[in-house]
């Protein structure tokens, strides 16, 4: 049995909060591009975009991620639970990653301090997501309930 909640009464919520994850992702990605313009895909510059260093290839990459994002809350059907979870655990890798490489020349995406905080939070948001927005069968609610209960 998942410890995950099941028709968690604030799903709506938390999926409309993922919705907003991905519509930042684009936004931020689609003034990237536009920033970047004319750079290199993989650029070590000073482009920033919204306050966080960046470059062609990340915004792209952003636009892709909330893309997924924003398809995952559409569809729904507990695609955008699983969806979001892995993009959360993806996210926190790059962003560590990131952090890792920030005053090398391995900073292939061109971050800064602020872009690894601010993918960070969004993994985190998008890991809260996942967990909260399951949905399932009224016996799988009620198995849940009475498990929790239990312990």
């Amino acid at each position: 049995m998942a410890h995950t909640p099941v028709n968690h009464p604030a799903r709506p919520i938390y999926r409309a909060i993922g919705g907003l994850t991905g519509l930042y992702l684009v936004v931020f990605g689609v003034l990237g591009i536009i920033a970047s313009a004319g750079n290199e895909v993989l650029a070590q510059d000073d482009t920033r975009s919204i306050g966080q260093g960046t470059n062609l290839g990340f915004s792209l990459i952003s636009v892709l991620l909330g893309l997924a994002v924003l398809a995952g809350t559409a569809i729904g059907r507990n695609i955008d639970v699983v969806l979001n979870q892995w993009l959360a655990y993806l996210l926190m890798a790059v962003s560590l990653a990131g952090l890792a490489f920030l005053q090398t020349e391995a900073n292939i995406f061109n971050f800064s301090v602020a872009t690894v905080i601010v993918l960070m939070v969004l993994s985190l948001v998008l890991l809260m997501v996942g967990m909260y927005g399951k949905v399932g069968t009224d016996e799988e609610r009620e198995a849940f309930e009475k498990a929790r209960l239990v312990l």
